[in-house]
């Protein structure tokens, strides 16, 4: 984990918590099609944000914390999805919605940062 970038550190955090689920999702309760979408949508956040810590302009930066603000509100909708059909108590839901919810603002908020200063550039 990158200890300068509170933001990384966030979404792979979030990441793991996802693979976990994943795991406990298609061993225990043998759903394989919903879980499959939610490992790639949430881990995917991390994965953007990382390609965002490398971009070689602003519009690329921007680009990929979009891309990762984008794949965070796909998430929080496979988790209702998955809750909403038994297959995810409320509890395990509501803990994991709440990681997805914090990350959606932060990248929302990095990404209207973003914005701004690109348009006074």
């Amino acid at each position: 984990m990158d200890k300068n970038n509170v933001t990384y550190d966030k979404a792979y955090c979030f990441a793991i918590r996802i693979v976990n689920a994943y795991k406990y999702l298609i061993e225990s309760k043998r759903e394989y099609v919903l879980s499959k979408q939610l490992l790639r949508s949430g881990t995917s956040i991390g994965a953007n944000v990382a390609e965002a810590n490398g971009a070689i302009s602003p519009a690329d930066f921007s680009a990929k914390i979009s891309i990762a603000y984008k794949e965070t509100l796909e998430t929080k909708y496979w988790l209702s999805l998955l809750k909403d059909t038994g297959y995810i108590d409320i509890k395990s839901f509501d803990s994991i919605y709440q990681n997805a919810d914090e990350l959606a603002k932060i990248l929302f908020s990095i990404l209207k940062t973003t914005r701004i200063k690109t348009k006074k550039c």
